[in-house]
């Protein structure tokens, strides 16, 4: 069992970064790929980022990629999103998620189902 926890959302200006942390609990969490998705008011949770459970893999939404970067400390059992270049468009709660199967194949990581353990978000605006 994994329970998460989110911080660092916030309200900043377009063009601003921010950094997005997730603390796990649970002595496994260095055996878990961990994500992060995002639901915008009316939308769909979508996918964000992607690490491998040794950090060594990663895989981005195309929306994201060259801006956002996921990283993560196993040692301290936390997970960062570092989110620069923000736009209005990335407005939207951000959930960080944990997937304890040991590989995925690619195609099957963008989607809700393939995470088993899920936190309660945390807000990020960003305001033109």
């Amino acid at each position: 069992q994994v329970q998460l926890v989110e911080s660092g959302g916030g309200l900043v200006q377009a063009g601003d970064s921010l950094r997005l942390s997730c603390a796990a609990s649970g002595r496994t969490f260095s055996s878990y790929a961990m994500g992060w998705f995002r639901q915008a008011p009316g939308k769909e949770r979508s996918f964000v980022a992607r690490i491998a459970w040794s950090g060594g893999t990663t895989v981005y939404a195309e929306s994201v990629k060259g801006r956002f970067t996921i990283s993560r400390d196993n040692a301290k059992n936390t997970v960062h999103l570092q989110m620069n270049s923000l736009k209005p468009e990335d407005t939207a709660v951000y959930y960080c998620a944990a997937d304890d199967a040991g590989w995925r194949t690619k195609s099957l990581v963008y989607y809700r189902s393939s995470y088993n353990y899920w936190g309660q978000g945390t807000q990020v605006t960003v305001s033109s």
